[in-house]
């Protein structure tokens, strides 16, 4: 099971009522492509993509950061692709902090005990790197083993320093700043679940040329 709830401690996701550890893992390591003929080039990673996030709050557009973790970015576009996060909610804010979702728990409305628990079932090494937790980045949530991250997700809503070199970043808010801010600050009850759904209608990874 998943709990991937950053705190403003050095243990920052554990739920509220009890701490839970996520699933399985997907290596960090690159494997080795075998040698490519000598007339053709290897394909380039495709870096213009971007993630259209539409809730019931409003749009966001997400960039990646595919140069400090290509695994992260990868297995978001996958899950994305794949509908994986349609249909969940932000089941944690916290204002002045971060927003989180991306639990195919939070799909349930009457499973909200399981919420923050959630994942994939595999889990995402951590690829840790120098990126400051600014206002709109986008990290990768995880519980106590810095190799647990899987599907769960957050936004920073500010400042957030104490969690750098601690969650991997794998992208930055470009698009929708007041959505954050309204998600932010939508009334909650315990623990941090906001009072109204917000739900993430879907994620699309679509061209940055097509964003306007």
């Amino acid at each position: 099971m998943e709990n991937f709830q950053p705190m403003k401690t050095i243990h920052l996701l554990c739920v509220w009522t009890a701490a839970v550890l996520f699933a399985a893992g997907c290596s960090n390591e690159k494997p080795v492509a075998s040698a490519p003929p000598t007339n053709t080039a290897p394909a380039a990673p495709n870096t213009n993509d971007v993630a259209v996030v539409t809730t019931t709050a409003g749009v966001m557009v997400l960039e990646f950061y595919p140069e400090i973790a290509p695994n992260h970015v990868a297995n978001f576009k996958k899950l994305a692709k794949q509908g994986f996060y349609d249909g969940t909610c932000f089941h944690r804010v916290i204002p002045g902090f971060m927003i989180q979702g991306g639990d195919p728990n939070t799909k349930d409305d009457n499973q909200k005990n399981t919420w923050g628990m959630g994942g994939p079932g595999y889990n995402v090494n951590a690829e840790f790197s120098s990126k400051h937790h600014a206002r709109g980045i986008l990290s990768m949530a995880r519980s106590s083993d810095p190799n647990s991250a899987g599907s769960q997700f957050f936004i920073c809503h500010a400042d957030a320093g104490n969690l750098d070199g601690q969650y991997t970043v794998f992208g930055n808010l470009i698009k929708g700043f007041d959505v954050l801010d309204k998600i932010a600050t939508t009334p909650t009850e315990t623990p941090d679940r906001p009072i109204q759904r917000v739900n993430i209608d879907s994620i699309k990874i679509v061209s940055a040329d097509s964003v306007k």
